[in-house]
């Protein structure tokens, strides 16, 4: 690593597999950069970053953030179910079963 490299990494999961990639380069490389040098779209090409969101150690960011040393990129799999609507779910489950318990 020179004086004018960087560290970065790229993370991305799936229930079978998981996979975080260090990417060495040069300051100023955006994310979107990033996940493509990495070589992590090749290992797993379900990756659209057209459509995948991503991250910077858990806070949303866009493809064209500039990224800092030591930065994680996680790109995240689409929700397959929504929280809102799983939650009132659970809550009218909840009413049905407080009414059957009398």
């Amino acid at each position: 690593m020179t004086e004018q490299q960087i560290r970065v990494e790229v993370a991305y999961g799936r229930l079978d597999e998981q996979l975080i990639l260090e990417v060495l380069t040069e300051p100023g490389i955006t994310a979107k950069e990033a996940v493509e040098r990495s070589g992590i779209l090749q290992h797993f090409p379900e990756i659209d970053l057209s459509k995948n969101k991503i991250g910077i150690f858990g806070k949303a960011a866009k493809l064209d953030v500039k990224l800092n040393a030591g930065d994680r990129v996680e790109i995240y799999r689409p929700l397959i179910a929504d929280p809102k609507e799983q939650r009132k779910k659970r809550a009218a489950e909840g009413k049905q079963m407080k009414k059957g318990a009398r």
